[in-house]
């Protein structure tokens, strides 16, 4: 209850003084400049800028702006290539193995996705899997896509191993997300995108960048005991399974995060559980494993999006519980966060983003992104 609390006020406020608004289209020529600058291919750039503002738009900040030092590093350090494009490998009516090539992980995404649509609108349903990409932003990014186009879109990768398994204290697995886009009526799509721990490591950086602690769940120590030091989760600790502790079900996320890496590492024959390069690390390219899902709702029962638009007004239309105003559903949250935004014209950023993003143009020698005026 008290996220949801929290979030009724994040929705309510206005920006305060600890924020600085950006237009969209700002941030995204911003991302361009700067992956121009370490020679990424203009279209390359321009892919990655978008899946960046929409993950900052949908208020998934972790995934955002927040990774634009990540991508500009891997390419720099030359584990992350730009003279490259993804191939499909095979193919049959319904299916398709991509190889990245090892290019930013939303070109080889985006081709992936592209593909699993097309085949699910002629056959119904279809699955691509990757091999050799890199880390791909938010996975609702691909769900959505297909969503939009009245079919049903998932989308799963493996990660570096981020994620300390039930009654472990290594790290074994990744975040290892999964995302689930069911398309409703005039746009109201049902969007589930989580990761299998309890939270994306990028929420920890940004609870660190913001020097406050992290909620009780969300990590371990070194020793495998619960924390909410960020520094004790990114140094030496690492990321619970969604659910937290084995008393509060843990293991059910730890499940879960298995079988992402089993549908993306050894599905897709690419690098797996802890044999994944270390989170940030450079000397290795990271060859992470994804799949890509499309079902067509019209090969199946009729009327599915007024359906669907039916069960999700139920469900929004519960009686709340005791101090709560509304029940929401998955992908209420980014919708209303999408309408601030528009409000504001420009997304709201935390002023300790501004000198790292500052820090970033001055060494590629680029122009540096500009707030809007207050």
């Amino acid at each position: 209850m008290l996220f949801w609390r929290s979030l009724r006020r994040f929705f309510s406020a206005t920006t305060s003084s600890s924020e600085r608004i950006v237009p969209a289209d700002e941030v995204r020529s911003f991302v361009v400049r700067c992956m121009g600058a370490v020679g990424t291919k203009a279209s390359h750039a321009e892919s990655l800028a978008e899946l960046l503002v929409t993950a900052d738009e949908r208020g998934h900040y972790s995934h955002g702006l927040n990774r634009l030092e990540m991508y500009v590093h891997d390419v720099e350090c030359k584990v992350t290539a730009i003279d490259a494009e993804p191939v499909v490998a095979n193919e049959t009516p319904a299916t398709a193995f991509v190889d990245g090539r090892n290019v930013l992980g939303p070109v080889a995404g985006t081709l992936c996705m592209e593909k699993a649509i097309s085949k699910a609108r002629d056959v119904g349903v279809s699955w691509v899997v990757c091999t050799a990409s890199n880390h791909y932003g938010i996975a609702g990014w691909y769900a959505i896509k297909a969503a939009n186009e009245g079919l049903i879109g998932m989308s799963f990768t493996n990660t570096s191993p981020l994620q300390v398994p039930t009654r472990s204290r290594q790290v074994a697995l990744g975040t290892n997300p999964i995302a689930f886009a069911a398309p409703g009526v005039n746009g109201d799509h049902f969007v589930l995108d989580m990761a299998t721990s309890t939270a994306a490591i990028g929420k920890v950086e940004l609870h660190q960048r913001k020097e406050i602690p992290i909620p009780t769940g969300w990590g371990v120590d070194s020793k495998g005991n619960e924390s909410r030091s960020p520094d004790a989760i990114l140094h030496g600790g690492g990321l619970s399974p969604l659910g937290g502790t084995e008393a509060s079900s843990g293991y059910k996320g730890y499940g879960l995060a298995t079988m992402v890496e089993i549908f993306c590492g050894i599905l897709a024959g690419s690098a797996y559980g802890p044999n994944i390069r270390r989170w940030m690390g450079t000397e290795e390219e990271a060859n992470l494993g994804q799949s890509f899902a499309a079902i067509n709702p019209t090969m199946f029962a009729p009327d599915f999006s007024e359906r669907l638009a039916d069960l999700l007004k139920i469900l929004r239309t519960l009686q709340p519980a005791e101090g709560e105003s509304e029940v929401l559903v998955a992908g209420d949250p980014e919708r209303r966060h999408l309408s601030k935004i528009k409000d504001l014209g420009g997304i709201p950023y935390h002023v300790n983003m501004f000198p790292a993003m500052d820090k970033l143009a001055d060494k590629l020698n680029v122009k540096r992104m500009v707030p809007k005026a207050t």
